[in-house]
């Protein structure tokens, strides 16, 4: 299993802490250090949908023009925006199996899916 994330976000604080009062082993990806390609944002928008993916309450976001903001209305410009501004995105995505299982952190999302 791999959680995608930041290390210094909140939230992805919370997951890992889950993951670890759980015993459930994980690898960590800093997409801070590590960066993202377009082909795993493609696929974490094809299963959570970008809107979900883009992180719209974020400073990253916020700090944009409202004009440019705008201009991110469809899958291709948000991951082109995400790939350039790996802070925009939603955090933790869980990945396993190479397959993208959770994003974001709600505890009875994990309990459901991971036990």
């Amino acid at each position: 299993m791999t959680v995608y994330g930041i290390p210094n976000c909140n939230t992805v604080k919370k997951s890992l802490d889950w993951l670890k009062a759980h015993k459930i082993d994980f690898d960590f990806h800093d997409f801070k250090k590590k960066g993202i390609t377009a082909e795993k944002l493609n696929d974490w928008c094809n299963t959570f949908g970008w809107e979900k993916v883009l992180n719209r309450k974020g400073l990253t976001w916020k700090k944009l023009s409202k004009e440019k903001q705008l201009e991110i209305d469809n899958q291709d410009k948000a991951i082109t925006y995400l790939i350039n501004n790996t802070s925009a995105i939603k955090r933790p995505v869980i990945e396993k199996d190479n397959k993208a299982i959770l994003i974001s952190f709600e505890e009875n999302n994990y309990i459901e899916t991971l036990g």
